[in-house]
Order: structure tokens, then C-alpha cells, then sequence
């Protein structure tokens, strides 16, 4: 009986698994057709609505750009009129359609050029040719106008030069604060993720002596959401420094990050190797990259986050999300532009009861900076990652913890497992029955007695 139970098992999951191939063959198949139909519509309406074309990635081979090779894809960024040479993933311009994708080729070898799309040589126009600031700061009519995703935008500074929002608790007197722990937060999220969960359940010994930084990344949240931005990795450690470390003379101090933030954690630690003193990730999305896809690393990241499938749902949102970019759009249109009208649905429906928090947390961003996160951080880091592990594990001594869980579909628990084989000395810890969010919500007061933990034993 249990042999017959196994074998149905099996026969019912190689069904499931078939089933779910061939439904998501054809939904994203129908997707990539309607990608393309929004991409005309958006310029349409863009034109008729802000007397502009916006560009997009969607013109990426023939007319593309041949330059010299350097480290991987780059491009020149405008930013406070000066010309920097930013990394930026070929994810954002070389996205195979469903047919296309199941007949690709093996990678060949990188030659000694490589392209870049028209779209972003468009942009960097476009940017030059932009001369009042204040037009600038005007947001797109598909994104939220709101006091909570545009309260930066009444600076007097440019929006380039803005700093992030930061949240800071702890003592008042500078002279009381033992220890400094920058937090942050994942992919479309904000502080509000850790500042409405764990900030209010640490010791009033942490609370007291603990300063407790959490900071909204480049696009999210309440921080500035620049139309003029790549939000490329060296931004977004940029603006951590500018506004956090700079800005509260921090010598030393602790970082905590959940999945995305764990790259940007891994970059500062690497520019910072004698000032991190305990390095605590949740969910990094670090995938080794096999031999035979050294050439192609971004596109190999970009399969295993978003692997298009329809199930499990979180899987298919992420697909949405990283592979097409004007569905993407229309998603932010839907819901981000109108959070406020999902928050007052939410503390309806549940009277009050649900804490909304995570609307904010999850819905206060641009699909600029969402589009561009997602591939400039996620995908395009994947050439760095290894490099980042190796250093912290030869050149930096502080303690380095690892949280997973258990039922994470979004970011998979070997993620952490690799991190931990990477760096031996890393504590890994799988949180079992938990996700990619309910690692910290649900059980935060656990997770607030770990950090504590972490923070007493680092070494000094």
C-alpha cells in the first residue's frame, strides 16, 4: 500500500508539473504578444498626456551600440552634470520571448565588444536634454502623486542629490549610543517592513543604547523616486552612504538585510571591510552560476527568479514582473498608483483589524525604479556576488548569519546554503514553515532576541 501511495504520488506531481508547463506556455506566450501591444499604447497615451515619448528596452538588437569591453555591460549615466560609466544588466534589453527562450542556443564565449540598446542611449538623451529640475520631479502620470511617495520632491536640491529617508530610533545623546545597525529593506518594500515589526519589539536595553537605522532605498518608500536614474547598484550604495553613514559619521556599525538588500549589505561590507561588525542576511538571492553560463550570468539570474510559470503564484508575479516590462507597468499603474484606495479597502474590509503597514511597505514605488532594481540589482550583480563573498570571507572579520525559510518560493533555501558553502564560517539557520516574508512577520520577536544576540557577541 505505502509503494502504491508513492508511485501515485509521483504519477500525480510529473501531471502537476506538465500541467503547469503547459498553461504557462501559453499564458506567457499570450503576454509576450500583449507586452508589445502596451508597448504602443503607453507611447500613445505618454505623448498625448506629458508631449513626450518615454523610451523603453523594447528596441534592443539591430540598431544597439558596439563599445569596447570592459567588466560587463555599461553605460554612460548622467548625474549632477557629470558622465559616470554605471553597470548595467543586459536583462533590461535581452529578454527572449517563450518560443524563442525554449529554442535559445548555448551562451557563446563574450567577444571583445558588447552592445548597448538604443533604449538606454535614448534615455541618457533624454536626460542631457532635460534642463529645468522641477519638470523633473513631476511624476509620471502612471505613477502615485501622494504626499507619502513624493514628500521629497518639495527639496530644494535636485532629485539627484537628494538623500533617502531614513527612520532612526535610539538615544538622543550621541554619547549613549553603543552600537549603530543599519537595516535594509527587500525588493518593492520599505522601512516600514522593519520600523512596524521588530523595531517595536527590541529590549529597552537595545532601545536604549542601540542606534537603529532603516532607510528606504533609491525609489521606494518616501526617498526620492528620480526619473533621471538607472538605479544601479553604485546608486543605490551611493545614496546609503550619502544619507546614512556620511550623514551620522558612522565609524562602525551592524547590517541587516532581507533578499534584495543583501547584495547592497554584501557591497558595503566590501567598501567598508574594517567598519561592518556583524553581517546578518535573510533570504539573499545569491545563486552559483554554473560553468557554461559564466557569458550570460544576468540572464541565467533573471531564469531562476523568475522562471515563468504561473504556479506557485509568487513565481508568477516575479516573472510579470522582471520579463515584461510594460505588464509591469500596467501592475504599478493598478496598484501603486492607487495604494491609497487598496489601504482604504483593507482597513474596511477587516475593520481595522489587519495592520496595513505593508501596503505602504509594498505599493509606495515607481515601475521606473521597480523595472530597474529589479535587473540593475538582482540580475546584474550576478558577475559580483562570488567576488563579494570571497572578500568577506578572506578580508573581514565580523560575524556573518544567514536566515532562510523553509517554504521560501521566491528566493529558494539553497540560496542560503550557498552562501553558507561560500563562506564557511556564515551560522545558516532555516526557519521552518516559513516564507519569504513570514521569515521575520509572524515571529518577530524571536527574530528581535536573534539580532540582539548577534549584536551582544560580535567581536570588538
Amino acid at each position: 500500500m505505502h509503494h502504491f501511495c508513492n508511485n501515485t504520488m509521483s504519477v500525480l506531481r510529473t501531471v502537476g508539473q506538465a500541467l503547469n508547463s503547459a498553461v504557462s506556455f501559453v499564458v506567457f506566450s499570450i503576454l509576450d504578444v500583449l507586452d508589445i501591444i502596451l508597448c504602443y499604447v503607453y507611447k500613445i497615451i505618454d505623448y498625448a498626456i506629458e508631449s513626450e515619448w518615454k523610451p523603453c528596452y523594447c528596441t534592443a538588437g539591430k540598431d544597439a551600440i558596439v563599445m569596447p569591453k570592459a567588466m560587463g555591460p555599461k553605460v554612460l549615466h548622467v548625474s549632477c552634470k557629470k558622465l559616470q560609466l554605471e553597470d548595467v544588466s543586459d536583462t533590461l534589453y535581452e529578454r527572449a520571448s517563450v518560443v524563442m527562450d525554449m529554442s535559445r542556443k548555448p551562451v557563446e564565449p563574450p567577444h571583445a565588444t558588447f552592445k548597448v540598446s538604443s533604449a538606454l542611449v535614448e534615455m541618457i538623451r533624454g536626460k542631457m536634454d532635460r534642463q529645468k529640475p522641477k519638470e523633473q520631479r513631476m511624476p509620471c502620470w502612471s505613477d502615485c502623486d501622494c504626499n507619502v511617495c513624493n514628500s521629497w520632491s518639495g527639496e530644494s536640491t535636485g532629485s539627484s542629490s537628494s538623500s533617502l529617508y531614513v527612520h532612526v530610533e535610539g538615544p538622543q545623546d550621541k554619547l549613549e549610543i553603543k552600537e549603530n545597525i543599519i537595516f535594509i529593506h527587500g525588493f518593492i518594500s520599505s522601512s516600514a517592513f522593519w520600523t512596524e515589526t521588530i523595531f517595536p519589539v527590541f529590549s529597552e536595553t537595545t532601545r536604549s543604547s542601540y542606534q537603529l537605522i532603516a532607510v528606504d532605498l533609491l525609489g521606494f518608500g518616501r526617498s526620492p523616486k528620480p526619473v533621471d536614474s538607472l538605479y544601479t547598484l553604485r546608486e543605490h550604495v551611493d545614496m546609503i552612504e550619502k544619507s546614512v553613514i556620511d550623514k551620522y559619521k558612522l565609524e562602525h556599525f551592524h547590517i541587516v538585510a532581507h533578499s534584495l538588500g543583501s547584495v547592497l549589505a554584501l557591497a558595503l561590507a566590501v567598501k567598508y571591510p574594517d567598519a561592518i561588525k556583524s553581517l546578518t542576511l535573510l533570504s539573499p538571492p545569491y545563486f552559483p552560476v554554473p560553468k557554461g553560463e559564466e557569458a550570460a550570468a544576468s540572464q541565467y539570474i533573471m531564469r531562476q527568479v523568475a522562471p515563468r510559470r504561473v504556479w506557485p503564484p509568487i513565481a508568477f508575479g516575479a516573472s510579470m514582473a522582471c520579463w515584461y516590462e510594460h505588464v509591469s507597468r500596467t501592475i504599478c499603474l493598478t496598484i501603486c498608483k492607487h495604494h491609497r484606495i487598496w489601504d482604504f479597502i483593507f482597513k474596511t474590509v477587516t475593520r481595522n483589524r489587519m495592520k496595513t503597514y505593508l501596503i505602504e511597505a509594498f505599493m509606495c514605488h515607481t515601475h521606473n525604479a521597480a523595472w530597474h532594481t529589479l535587473h540593475n540589482i538582482i540580475c546584474g550583480s550576478a558577475a559580483k556576488m562570488e567576488s563579494y563573498l570571497d572578500i568577506v570571507r578572506d578580508k573581514l572579520n565580523c560575524s556573518v548569519n544567514v536566515y532562510h525559510g523553509e517554504y521560501d518560493e521566491l528566493l529558494p533555501v539553497d540560496c542560503s546554503y550557498a552562501v553558507g558553502s561560500r563562506i564557511p564560517r556564515a551560522r545558516v539557520k532555516v526557519y521552518k514553515k516559513k516564507d519569504h516574508i513570514t521569515v521575520i512577520i509572524g515571529q518577530e520577536r524571536l527574530f528581535a532576541r536573534e539580532l540582539e544576540a548577534i549584536w551582544l557577541n560580535a567581536k570588538r
